[in-house]
């Protein structure tokens, strides 16, 4: 007991200060930024605002959700943003209204909106699964792994694209059913918001409370030791990587709906998106290191400072810069915290 109240009436010192702002450093400056948008335009505080930044942030972390897990296991996913353009083109292919003039399949009759859904899902686990599949049975490093199923996706999904009644225009005019669905409310809560939270749960429970989110952490903690204590690491690897395709697809599904819209170049970028909020969100690239709150945190902070920086008219420009800054600053911060682990 004596030696519990020691360590807690400890007197704070440079060195407790200093490891303070080394492992909230990333935050302390998110909230600053955040506190001068407050200041220059005290509109900001307000419910709409606070309603669009929810909506706008469902979508960014149900895809935070899939790269996370994959990050938990020391490796990252370059095809994401290419995983949900495509399934933004099947979804908004399959769910036009059937009067719209330039529609992708002209004969096609109206499906149930869980189909396309399903579809979406289906076609982005297949792919996802490669990935998982190469990374580990032939030890290439993710980086290089999705980054070739990135390039190679853009070119079938082009192909796609181009291959509807209308050529390669825009896909637009969706059917209201599925529209209502994805952006429309719930006792006043925005449907994104709402499935956002449902899958929030889904993950926690996934990641926290089955063998196979154990065998996440154990993987990504440490592969070898995993292994011998029995936990089929390939299985893990792939399972993974499945499991975020599904989360792609579902992504791209309320993403097509919430944009209005879909092309080839949709989703162009938002792997990088993700993976950032991941890492502010704590979600560490050593492995073994990540919670559900940790990315529905990062999620939200980069969400704040995105809308924010458009909400004060800062130009286009100088937000990449600020992004940019905040994902290095990030990688930086947690790889000096496992350096000093180590």
């Amino acid at each position: 007991m004596s030696n519990a109240v020691a360590r807690v009436r400890r007197p704070i010192n440079a060195e407790r200060v200093k490891d303070f702002l080394v492992k909230n450093a990333i935050y302390i400056v998110i909230l600053m930024i955040i506190l001068f948008i407050i200041i220059k335009e005290p509109a900001f505080l307000s419910v709409n605002v606070f309603r669009n930044i929810l909506s706008q942030s469902a979508v960014r972390l149900i895809l935070a959700f899939g790269v996370g897990a994959i990050i938990i296991t020391q490796g990252t996913d370059l095809s994401l943003g290419r995983m949900v353009g495509f399934a933004t083109i099947i979804s908004g292919s399959l769910l036009q209204r059937a009067e719209y003039a330039s529609r992708f399949y002209t004969d096609l009759q109206p499906l149930p909106i869980f189909v396309p859904l399903l579809i979406a899902c289906a076609v982005m686990a297949f792919f996802s699964a490669i990935n998982g599949w190469i990374v580990a049975n032939f030890k290439i490093h993710p980086f290089l792994a999705t980054l070739g199923m990135s390039i190679a996706l853009y070119g079938i999904l082009s192909v796609y694209f181009a291959s509807g009644d209308a050529g390669g225009q825009p896909i637009g005019g969706f059917d209201t059913r599925y529209t209502d669905f994805v952006i429309g409310s719930t006792l006043g809560i925005p449907n994104l918001v709402i499935y956002a939270a449902i899958i929030s749960v889904i993950v926690w429970v996934i990641w926290n409370k089955t063998t196979f989110g154990k065998n996440i952490y154990a993987v990504g903690g440490n592969p070898e030791a995993a292994k011998v204590s029995g936990v089929n690491v390939t299985k893990t690897i792939i399972l993974v990587y499945v499991m975020a395709g599904v989360l792609y697809g579902i992504g791209g599904f309320l993403e097509a709906a919430r944009i209005g819209s879909a092309n080839n170049g949709t989703g162009t970028g938002y792997e990088l998106d993700a993976i950032a909020a991941c890492v502010v969100g704590g979600i560490s690239f050593s492995g073994g290191i990540g919670r559900v709150s940790g990315a529905i945190t990062g999620v939200l902070m980069f969400q704040v400072i995105s809308y924010g920086m458009t909400f004060i008219g800062l130009d286009q420009n100088l937000q990449y810069i600020f992004k940019g800054i905040i994902i290095v600053a990030a990688v930086a911060l947690d790889a000096k915290k496992y350096i000093k682990k180590t």
